[in-house]
């Protein structure tokens, strides 16, 4: 782990490989991690990965204020900085797509590429059922909220060949390792946060990762903002919401055929 400081934040952030600098941000809940771990170890071989954990999160520790998108995206770029990433490509998963857009908008001269995977840019009223419903299970029963990510993260096939010993340990692990009020804090901005105004002024190269079977953040979500964003392009992975943890193959092929497979202009490299 790398640390940097931003308004009193101690923000926690891992690097590793060589090459073009790529940026990934995390989703509620989560952290650089436990969601991007197999798919950091796949890009890495040529890309300098950049992997942030934001306030509520990972070894990122703050002062418990209210979050804010800009507050976690001013935490990512303090990442960016602190490794020396001028230049970046940018992705961003599910709460770190919203993160990721608003980072593109506001600081287009940085942001050479953008993908966004599983993303939403404002809760309609089936996200605010679910994210109220997390809300209040992270109180009242962990261990139900531990089964509602996994019955809702992962498709219906992927979960199915886990087995019950594997479901009921996972359960456990959640239950007994998931920062529940770092993910409290993230849900509050989950059911408040509205990056609409994003999707105008982001002028990066896009892509939105849309995955067929998300019961979490339907794919609908993810169409909307590949229609928002000026000459986006999008694709559709047959996977659950957790994708980047179902399957990280999937996800480290598009985001390298998006990055590599159809650029052909230079991406500035990270300087130490």
């Amino acid at each position: 782990m790398h640390f940097t400081t931003f308004e009193g934040a101690s923000v926690g952030y891992r690097r590793e490989g060589r090459g073009p600098a790529l940026v990934l941000v995390h989703g509620t809940g989560g952290d650089s991690e436990g969601n991007w771990s197999a798919v950091a170890a796949e890009l890495s071989k040529d890309f300098t990965v950049i992997r942030p954990d934001y306030s509520g999160s990972g070894q990122t520790k703050d002062d418990g204020r209210r979050l804010t998108v800009d507050y976690l995206a001013a935490q990512v770029l303090a990442a960016a900085d602190d490794a020396g990433a001028d230049r970046f490509s940018l992705v961003g998963f599910s709460l770190g797509a919203a993160i990721a857009a608003r980072i593109a908008a506001d600081h287009a001269a940085r942001v050479s590429d953008l993908v966004l995977i599983a993303g939403f840019s404002k809760a309609d009223p089936r996200l605010k059922l679910q994210f109220e419903l997390w809300r209040d299970l992270i109180v009242t029963d962990r261990a139900a909220m531990a089964r509602l990510i996994l019955l809702t993260g992962f498709s219906p096939d992927a979960l199915s060949g886990w087995g019950d010993d594997a479901v009921e340990q996972a359960v456990k692990e959640m239950v007994e390792t998931q920062d529940w009020q770092g993910m409290a804090r993230q849900v509050a901005l989950d059911l408040a946060l509205d990056v609409t105004d994003a999707a105008d002024r982001i002028t990066a190269r896009t892509l939105v990762v849309g995955n067929k079977h998300d019961h979490m953040v339907p794919p609908a979500h993810a169409r909307a903002l590949a229609a928002s964003i000026r000459d986006a392009a999008y694709v559709e992975l047959p996977a659950g919401h957790l994708v980047p943890m179902e399957r990280p193959d999937l996800t480290a092929e598009a985001i390298r055929h998006f990055l590599v497979g159809l650029s052909t202009a230079p991406t500035a490299q990270v300087h130490d």
